[in-house]
């Protein structure tokens, strides 16, 4: 129930990596047949992954994750277009891999506005536009949170950003292999992707970058990937983010109608067994497998580990800050009370689960705060 934070690798993904390990394990930057048989796999899987996102081939640069991705899409635009302004635009729920980026930028000069949300979980269009001033250079906002699961409206943030001849990012690293991505029909001119969400290994990722848009490098070395990412190519980790894509492409309606019936039927469980328990964010304009819960009186590690003991996997946040004591800047962006955030509770469902895994899980999570409830003074009123 932790998809979110990331997922195993599918056989028929491992099967196609082993190969490039010790077989046709060449450098792709070689001239012999070694190296000619995995450039040739490198160029495939770049061809796989553009089409999986309505994109040229050109236009794939594969990095180490998204994490990477996002640097170079954010420090590249900034450090190339400086010139013309040191003015960037995101939200106050962005990942880490942006925000801590962006404040790295301010230290370099650059200004940065973070656009509040609504109680949603939503940016909106009207905050974007007055925030836009003269010397705005990159509008960076994720395309689906990983705490929350908002779908946040790209396309419409698109065309703003286009009509202001704006650099527009977006961090598709929940989204890619879950809802679709069409890079021209959402307008964007970068898109970070990471494999190991869309069950394909971890260290592997891709940044889309439309032509024409021009980057400063943040990997100096040999060359590799058009100059922006330098460094020996990833053949296996290439090829299997490539056939993870595919595989979460060809099977994604049918795969977003499934998790969308399980989400919808352990909501409902949850809200209807339990008091004083809510949904964070929007459940019209979610990712099919998300729910993000508060319980009052409930502290939400405790939950965790009572679930763990059940052998259910679950988070209080996002992975990536899940050690850190401090309440969810998602959480707290919606206007959650610190105690609301702590009480909090992540389901992220994939592939693997099904109706009776969700049913064991709500009885457990109902059980959970019922024996939590009775331990707190204040549950007890």
């Amino acid at each position: 129930m932790d998809h979110s934070a990331t997922t195993p690798v599918a056989p028929e993904v491992l099967d196609a990596m082993v190969p490039y390990f010790n077989i046709k394990y060449g450098n792709a930057s070689s001239l012999h047949s070694f190296g000619r048989e995995a450039r040739e796999a490198l160029e495939e899987s770049r061809v796989t992954v553009a089409g999986v996102l309505k994109a040229k081939p050109d236009e794939i640069i594969f990095t180490s994750g998204g994490t990477e991705s996002d640097n170079l899409a954010i420090k590249g635009i900034a450090h190339r277009y400086q010139d013309k302004g040191k003015h960037i635009i995101t939200t106050s729920i962005e990942h880490p891999a942006v925000l801590e980026v962006c404040r790295a930028l301010t230290k370099a000069g650059f200004q940065v506005t973070y656009l509040p949300v609504n109680k949603e979980g939503l940016v909106e269009l009207s905050s974007l536009e007055s925030a836009i001033r003269d010397d705005t250079i990159l509008i960076s906002v994720m395309h689906a949170n990983n705490e929350i699961g908002t779908i946040q409206p790209i396309d419409e943030i698109g065309k703003l950003a286009k009509e202001k001849d704006i650099f527009f990012h977006t961090d598709a690293v929940q989204s890619v292999g879950k809802i679709p991505t069409d890079v021209d029909k959402m307008g964007v001119d970068l898109l970070s992707l990471s494999a190991h969400k869309l069950y394909g290994p971890k260290g592997i990722g891709a940044l889309y970058v439309r032509t024409g848009t021009r980057l400063q490098n943040i990997i100096q070395g040999g060359g590799h990937e058009k100059n922006l990412r330098s460094g020996t190519e990833n053949v296996p980790g290439a090829v299997g983010l490539a056939t993870a894509a595919k595989m979460a492409a060809e099977s994604i309606d049918d795969e977003a109608k499934r998790l969308t019936r399980l989400r919808d039927w352990l909501a409902k469980a949850i809200l209807d067994n339990i008091k004083e328990a809510w949904i964070n964010g929007s459940m019209e304009k979610r990712l099919p497998g998300n729910l993000n819960f508060s319980f009052r009186y409930v502290e939400g590690e405790s939950l965790l580990l009572f679930l763990d003991s059940k052998g259910i996997a679950a988070s209080t946040g996002s992975a990536c800050s899940s050690k850190k004591l401090e309440p969810s800047h998602v959480l707290r962006s919606l206007g959650l009370k610190p105690e609301e955030c702590h009480g909090s509770l992540r389901i992220a469902m994939g592939r693997s689960n099904n109706q009776g895994q969700v049913e064991y899980v709500a009885n457990a999570i109902q059980e959970a705060v019922a024996r939590f409830r009775a331990m707190s003074p204040l549950g007890q009123k």
